[in-house]
């Protein structure tokens, strides 16, 4: 098989990294971890903040969104194919599910995790049956 020179094509590309997608690098805030689990009466949000402590950690709620921000208690750095990051911070915001009770919304810090209890609103109402 010949080839020639004007066969191949070359590209630059940035190495790969291991950072998410979410994470802010240039103002050095990491995206925790997070998951969201649906109950009968409410839902469950989890954030994995490691590094953490509970008096540095707040909850904000706007209209339908919740946001978690946490300040790290050292910073975290992280070496990656050639890069080089630095985390102050975690910051992360969740849009919440319809039909919920945020003046109820409940939260607690233990062993590096957030739990936050969001309770759904009851629609409809029960009917006497005489």
């Amino acid at each position: 098989m010949h080839s020639s020179d004007d066969d191949f094509e070359f590209r630059i590309m940035n190495p790969p990294t291991s950072f998410s997608i979410q994470d802010d690098v240039e103002e050095q805030i990491l995206s925790p971890l997070s998951c969201l689990r649906e109950f009968e009466s409410y839902w469950l949000l989890e954030f994995d903040l490691p590094l953490v402590e509970k008096d540095d950690i707040s909850v904000l709620i706007d209209e339908n969104t919740l946001t978690v921000q946490a300040n790290l208690k050292e910073v975290y750095s992280q070496d990656t194919h050639g890069y080089h990051a630095e985390f102050k911070s975690f910051e992360k915001s969740i849009t919440l599910p319809p039909k919920i009770d945020a003046d109820k919304i409940t939260a607690q810090f233990s062993n590096e995790r957030l739990f936050i209890n969001i309770p759904k609103i009851r629609s409809g109402h029960k009917i006497k049956i005489e």
